[in-house]
């Protein structure tokens, strides 16, 4: 299984929107969780959201809920990341991945990780 480079992202003013995607190959993903994780400069890379392929169900970190939407589209084979009302502390790399795991186990820890190539997001005050 592969992760593609993950898309969308850029520089934004705080309060807009930005959407990222990313798709996964090589394989079927009922058994998967994918999920994306930010790293910021100077900071280790955490969880942000994550999402069951099979029945859709998410997890997200408490920073991001209410404003952050994670879905998938299974003829694709693609996730994305719905971000609104985007602050400062919001800018980091975000990187997607993969594991044949739950979102709920990908939330706790990130060992076993697929990661795709990540995609910058800056958000300026």
């Amino acid at each position: 299984l592969r992760c593609s480079c993950a898309s969308g992202g850029g520089l934004v003013q705080s309060g807009g929107s930005l959407r990222l995607s990313c798709a996964a190959s090589g394989r079927t993903f009922s058994t998967y969780a994918l999920g994306w994780f930010r790293q910021a400069p100077g900071k280790e890379r955490d969880f942000v959201a994550a999402i069951n392929w099979s029945t859709g169900s998410t997890y997200y970190a408490e920073s991001v809920k209410g404003r952050f939407t994670i879905s998938r589209d299974n003829a694709k084979n693609t996730v994305y990341l719905q971000m609104n009302s985007l602050k400062p502390e919001d800018t980091a790399v975000y990187y997607c991945a993969a594991r044949r795991t739950t979102a709920q186990t990908m939330s706790i820890t990130s060992r076993g990780n697929i990661w795709g190539k990540g995609t910058l997001v800056t958000v300026s005050s």
